[in-house]
């Protein structure tokens, strides 16, 4: 018979999904009055659509929530789960979980964002230079170029490249948590992919352009 401590790696990565599952910025949006995010805009429920409505306020918590969301599960494996047998593979796989619950969120009709402030906060949880290593790339192409998505696909394609090459320098590379940060990136742009296409357009709207 198995022992029970079998299968926390699944109790917890369940967990971690059903936690980003809820999709902040439906949730931000109603408390503050506001219309719902999915209605107006890119239609996706994140940060950078919320802002479109018009209150920063409603978008930077959107963005904090969701950032939270993907980094408290991935943190509290690393500072508790030794003893309970969680290890690189748990870390790996709540990290992940927290990403796809933003995107497929059972709550919402597996109706959700593309992820990147969860992603963000997955990677501040593994470390936090990655997480900042990143999230400085994402600021830097979207103050210069004033596009979310473009930033954000340059962050995707850049994380998994700062991963390998801070191996004995800032971290030591795991294979698991590799393939975690390869397979959010790969989702990134995935779910990017409507954008790509108004980028190569030149339709794609900038940063802080209102609703319609």
């Amino acid at each position: 018979m198995d022992s029970p401590s079998t299968y926390y790696p699944v109790l917890a990565a369940v967990a971690a999904y059903l936690l980003g599952s809820l999709s902040f910025a439906v949730i931000v949006s109603r408390v503050m009055g506001l219309n719902d995010p999915r209605t107006y805009g890119s239609k996706n429920p994140g940060a950078t659509n919320v802002l479109r409505s018009g209150s920063k306020k409603a978008a930077v918590v959107t963005l904090l929530l969701d950032a939270v969301k993907g980094w408290l599960p991935v943190v509290l494996v690393r500072w508790y789960g030794q003893p309970y047998g969680l290890e690189t593979g748990t870390l790996a796989l709540v990290g992940l979980g927290a990403f796809l619950g933003h995107l497929y969120p059972v709550f919402f009709r597996f109706e959700g964002g593309k992820g990147v402030a969860t992603a963000a906060g997955v990677l501040l949880g593994l470390h936090w230079g990655l997480g900042l290593a990143t999230l400085v790339t994402w600021i830097v192409i979207a103050v210069f170029f004033r596009y979310s998505s473009l930033a954000s696909l340059a962050a995707a394609v850049f994380a998994p490249l700062y991963y390998v090459f801070g191996d004995g320098l800032a971290w030591r590379m795991e294979g698991p948590v590799l393939f975690a940060v390869c397979m959010m990136s790969l989702l990134l742009i995935y779910r990017h992919a409507e954008n790509i296409g108004r980028l190569a357009r030149g339709t794609e709207s900038r940063l802080g352009k209102k609703k319609d």
